[in-house]
């Protein structure tokens, strides 16, 4: 079952007795947790209990879940970390009986949840521990949204939110939050309590509400690109009434610059943007929108803005200039070098 499909039967109350929710995306790991406690516990965590399988055996969680519960008629058992699924799980000071949970598996206590948390890429399924979880349990893979997912999955968000997004709302929503879904949710909620149930969200409205001093840097490329400078000192504004620091933006430029240049030189070389995501360690979106941008720079002119950067940056580490007043005449030099 996919995660959206798990979570909408966990709202309805439809609760297996057995999850394994394993992958990178920790959003998706953390939602099934938070809305698995909501509904077994309802708010009394006397019959929750958490542990971490790099220092509790398995064994010792199984014969919790056996116990029957001291208040109320379920009890909810999380564990995390659960080594002897990886293909070479760590070195421990104690073995786990992986035995009982497969004990476990055939028949679970009616009145226990377990819940196993696996934040890793992908589990051994060759093992077969792995097979008769993947067999008897409700299984989540957790990973990050691919790029062709995003739309479907900003689209399930709205659908819950009971509002719609205009079309050119999806960039804005891609290139700002798409590689942190904890914000992307939180910036969707306050869209839809802004417009209301069955409201629309339109561009206008994205540019004016969405926070942006994650994706601030992205917003000053744009504007040097452009060579807006009026834009450019806005956006640097409205930052600093965000209490951004001038120095932590410099860092978030450079970021931004150095990806663009190491694109470049990717292309040059032939990379596809899949190889260029691999060879950099990227967010797709982040690579998608440098290799958008880096047709508009030379080599050498990528080098020569993250050389000013530099400079920048140490004259306010070393209180050359007051920090404002540089960033402002660095925001200058930056349009004049693109």
């Amino acid at each position: 079952m996919s995660y959206i499909e798990i979570m909408k039967n966990i709202k309805k109350n439809q609760i297996d007795s057995v999850y394994l929710a394993y992958g990178s995306e920790s959003f998706f790991l953390q939602n099934i947790k938070k809305e698995l406690m909501k509904k077994v516990l309802s708010g009394d965590e006397d019959n929750l209990s958490v542990y971490d399988l790099e220092e509790t055996p398995i064994q010792e969680v199984i014969a919790d879940a056996e116990t029957y519960p001291f208040f109320g008629d379920k009890k909810l058992i999380i564990a995390n970390n659960p080594g002897f699924l990886k293909a070479k799980p760590d070195k421990l000071s104690f073995e786990h009986d992986t035995v009982s949970l497969e004990r476990y598996l055939e028949a679970p206590a009616e009145y226990s949840i377990l819940v196993i948390i696996a934040a890793y890429d992908k589990i051994d399924e060759r093992k077969k521990i792995s097979k008769l979880l993947k067999k008897q349990a409700t299984v989540a893979v957790c990973n990050a949204v691919k790029e062709q997912e995003l739309k479907k999955w900003m689209d399930t968000l709205a659908g819950q939110l009971r509002i719609t997004i205009d079309h050119d709302v999806y960039e804005i929503l891609e290139t700002e939050l798409s590689s942190n879904l904890h914000l992307l949710e939180n910036e969707l909620t306050k869209l839809a309590l802004y417009v209301g149930e069955n409201g629309s969200i339109t561009k206008e409205i994205a540019e004016k509400l969405i926070s942006h001093s994650n994706s601030s840097s992205l917003r000053l490329v744009d504007a040097v690109i452009d060579r807006d400078l009026h834009k450019a000192i806005s956006i640097y504004k409205d930052l600093e009434k965000m209490k951004e620091e001038p120095i932590a933006m410099i860092g978030l430029l450079a970021f931004q610059f150095r990806t663009i240049l190491r694109v470049k030189l990717l292309k040059q070389k032939g990379y596809s943007q899949f190889q260029m995501q691999k060879s950099i360690g990227g967010h797709p979106y982040v690579i998608k929108i440098a290799l958008g941008r880096e047709k508009k720079f030379t080599v050498r002119k990528l080098e020569d803005i993250i050389s000013k950067l530099t400079d920048a940056d140490s004259v306010m580490k070393q209180g050359r200039m007051e920090k404002e007043l540089a960033f402002e005449l660095l925001l200058y030099d930056l349009i004049q070098a693109s």
